[in-house]
């Protein structure tokens, strides 16, 4: 497999939990579960949280390319992000993802980091991708 695919099979445990591997041996299985209203909330994140956490977590990462092409010594990166959830038509949906980041640089690199914050967001796939919309094939074939 390239750079141009991503692969994650899914398996499904016992009611809404389910176990992810993917397309790397290296990077291991995961938990997910839905929110508490249909699942257990307890065993791991669910789809939502998923999609926040990829977000932010490829933020932080243009960001930090960014920075080393400016030569800022970054001395830390914080983020967070919050969803909102609401009821569109009768479904839930995200509606709005507000994301802050945090990283710590000298004040000389002040000027380095505004003209990261200028570019970085073009450069995350995720974020951008979201922001995009994004052509989902779905095929249902039974296992018998």
């Amino acid at each position: 497999m390239d750079n141009s695919s991503i692969k994650v099979e899914m398996e499904n445990l016992e009611g809404y939990k389910f176990k992810a591997k993917f397309d790397k041996e290296s990077m291991g299985e995961i938990i997910t579960d839905e929110t508490e209203e249909v699942g257990g909330d307890e065993e791991g994140p669910n789809p939502g949280r998923l999609l926040a956490t990829a977000s932010l977590n490829c933020l932080m990462a243009s960001l930090i390319f960014c920075l080393k092409k400016k030569r800022v010594d970054l001395k830390s990166l914080k983020g967070e992000i919050e969803g909102t959830v609401e009821r569109i038509d009768g479904r839930l949906r995200i509606t709005h993802l507000d994301v802050h980041l945090f990283p710590g640089i000298s004040e000389e690199d002040e000027n380095k980091l505004e003209s990261c914050v200028d570019i970085f967001e073009d450069y995350c796939i995720v974020t951008q991708s979201i922001r995009n919309g994004i052509d989902v094939d779905v095929e249902v074939k039974a296992e018998v």
